[in-house]
């Protein structure tokens, strides 16, 4: 089964000018970031790509952890992507997802180990992270903790 996805766009100028997007749920304004020489309004594709990354690993692993029978008192995820500019060519090369998984006090030492390895298993899943691997390094450093306790 296809599952169609649609977007339109519309850019108002030259290079430093800004744009809108509308996919639906995803309405906003869009420039080259100021870090790259643009306005810094809105979005750009850099954020957009880390963002599709990040909440499709995100949904990944909390469907992976409730197939799983694990339900943490707390999901969280902290993602960063590095793009690389050298001699005007602009190379996204690293996306880092450093999720935190909070068990409930009582998990078992099972629970935290399978957790672990599920995030790791849900980069592998992702669909957005199929789409880019080859060309854009993706790593995972998960935090597993239990309710009241430190990182382990």
């Amino acid at each position: 089964m296809k599952h169609p996805f649609h977007l339109k766009a519309v850019w108002n100028g030259g290079r430093n000018s800004e744009g809108t997007i509308d996919a639906g749920g995803l309405k906003t304004v869009i420039s080259i970031p100021q870090e790259m020489g643009g306005p810094g309004t809105g979005t750009n594709p850099d954020e957009m790509l880390l963002g599709a990354a990040a909440t499709c690993y995100l949904i990944t692993l909390a469907a992976m952890l409730e197939r799983s029978d694990i339900t943490p008192d707390e999901l969280t995820l902290e993602s960063e992507a590095t793009v690389d500019v050298t001699n005007n060519i602009f190379t996204y090369e690293r996306i880092v997802h450093r999720p935190r998984i909070v068990l409930p006090q009582d998990a078992s030492e099972s629970d935290l180990s399978k957790a672990e390895k599920l995030a790791h298993k849900a980069e592998a899943s992702c669909m957005i992270s199929r789409a880019v691997s080859g060309n854009v390094r993706m790593e995972t450093c998960p935090v597993i903790v239990t309710t009241g306790a430190d990182a382990v």
